[in-house]
């Protein structure tokens, strides 16, 4: 469902991405973990568009990002790390307008209460954004991000700022959204959530691709049997550390 191959994203002549690829499947939540500076936000935007590679392509469903865009992004939700939305807009409004966007208005008619009730904006729906918090503003993004019919989801820190019960909620949503098929994909520094929640987790470290599998293969890798995901990610990348950095790769 999403295929990314040999992505290289470079700024002023330093190497973000180096020549990374993998994949997610339908039917799967994937953990993508990684240091300060991995790249993996860099990696995200790329996926969604918001930055162009430098090389490599990435698949989106059966359609090509860089010759069949709108189409690919079709497909697509994404949750970033720091939500910027309109100010002047409500909340209802966001939605709607997301759902105008991907041609769903059906859908926001019958998701929009449901959505608002489920994630605790009911009593914010005619509120403008610009007076949520930002744990109010999070969960707005996670209700745009459903609001239409996406396939694919990418989630930056999609976690940070929410409460705990919001935090119930997405996981739940994530889990649900997964059994009916559709392939997530999480950057997450919260390892612990990532070892109860992804099917596998995709590690990257100074640009690159350091590891990938389930937490049973990366114990194996990192000869840590029984190990916590936290104690075989900070093995793993601390091995890698002691590696020399490629030339021209950069930390972010």
């Amino acid at each position: 469902m999403l295929v990314v191959e040999n992505l290289v994203k470079s700024f002023k002549g330093f190497r973000a991405v180096d020549g990374v690829s993998f994949r997610v499947e339908p039917g799967e939540i994937v953990g993508l973990l990684g240091p300060n500076g991995a790249g993996k936000t860099t990696t995200l935007r790329c996926i969604t568009g918001i930055l162009k590679p430098d090389s490599g392509r990435i698949l989106i469903g059966e359609y090509d990002l860089a010759t069949q865009e709108q189409q690919a992004k079709h497909l697509l939700a994404f949750i970033p790390e720091l939500p910027n939305p309109y100010e002047l807009l409500t909340v209802r409004e966001h939605m709607k307008l997301v759902a105008m966007c991907y041609d769903t208005l059906p859908l926001y008619e019958q998701r929009a209460d449901e959505l608002l009730q489920r994630y605790e904006l009911i009593d914010k729906a005619n509120a403008l954004a610009g007076t949520l918090s930002k744990g109010m503003k999070q969960k707005l993004a996670v209700v745009c991000a459903l609001v239409h019919d996406a396939k694919v989801f990418l989630c930056d820190e999609p976690l940070m700022g929410i409460d705990p019960r919001g935090q119930y909620t997405f996981k739940a949503e994530l889990q649900r959204l997964r059994d009916e098929g559709c392939a997530i994909l999480v950057s997450t520094h919260q390892l612990d959530t990532a070892e109860r929640l992804c099917d596998r987790v995709i590690i990257m470290h100074k640009g690159r691709l350091l590891t990938e599998g389930t937490l049973s293969e990366l114990q194996q890798r990192a000869q840590m049997d029984g190990s916590t995901l936290e104690e075989v990610f900070l093995r793993l990348t601390e091995e890698s550390e002691a590696l020399p950095t490629p030339v021209g790769a950069s930390q972010e």
